[in-house]
């Protein structure tokens, strides 16, 4: 997906699941909606990605698997965010809940996530200072972890922003 090639990600991921819903191990299946609802996120089919990031994290919550669910609800609050106009409440509830969860289990990378897509929703909702913190808070924790594939995206978005305050001064 992250190569661009979403729909090919969107037709191997359904064979997946068609393959996996024949076995008895099921968290693999919710594991495997949790992808496909990201790769049509990408795709741009919201309602699709919708569908199978909340039976996913409906699971999760239910069977207490919370770091899947974490990652879930961050789906959840990127799919929110991607609306127009995008969902505020909902994506921040949701991205807030992914956040703790991420914490309590010292899940650095999903933090970092959440972070960046929280300041991409205040970014989208006009609320300049909350965005640029909740980058920043990316940015730092992107390049504490050497994570140089998401970093130029978090800086890009952050630019954005700062742009978007020298305008208004």
């Amino acid at each position: 997906m992250l190569c661009g090639r979403v729909d090919e990600a969107v037709r191997l991921l359904e064979q997946a699941l068609e393959q996996a819903t024949s076995s008895s191990i099921l968290h693999i299946r919710m594991s495997l909606l949790s992808t496909l609802g990201e790769a049509h996120l990408h795709a741009g089919h919201l309602e699709e990605a919708q569908t199978l990031a909340t039976r996913a994290r409906e699971y999760f919550h239910i069977h207490q698997h919370r770091g899947r669910e974490a990652y879930a609800l961050r789906l959840l609050g990127d799919i929110a965010t991607h609306r127009d106009p995008p969902g505020g409440e909902e994506a921040e509830a949701s991205y807030r809940q992914a956040l703790a969860l991420a914490e309590e289990r010292g899940m650095r990378p999903l933090v970092a996530h959440c972070h960046l897509g929280l300041g991409t929703l205040y970014a989208k909702t006009k609320q300049q200072e909350q965005a640029h913190a909740e980058l920043s808070a990316a940015i730092a924790l992107y390049r504490a972890m050497d994570m140089t594939f998401w970093l130029p995206q978090a800086e890009a978005a952050l630019a954005q922003v700062v742009k978007g305050d020298e305008g208004h001064v």
